[in-house]
């Protein structure tokens, strides 16, 4: 019995001690990341793309008006 319950606490342990060092590894990476130089032929590039988003958003019709089937039920 006495073994057990050792063998349970130290397995108690172990398992928090995974659980706590998940998120620590994980804030460790978002320091080390950079962001990258953009060069002025990048930025031409996001600019152009967003001016095609743009156009491309004016093309998309309206959705129609919501319709509810239930409306003469209620």
């Amino acid at each position: 019995m006495r073994t057990s319950l050792k063998a349970g606490t130290f397995g108690a342990a172990i398992a928090i001690a995974l659980l706590s060092y998940a998120p620590l590894a994980q804030a460790k990476g978002k320091r080390q990341q950079q962001q990258p130089a953009t060069s002025a032929e990048d930025a031409a590039k996001k600019k152009a793309l967003d001016a095609d988003y743009k156009k491309a958003l004016g093309s998309v019709p309206d959705a129609p008006a919501n319709q509810d089937p239930w409306k003469t039920m209620r």
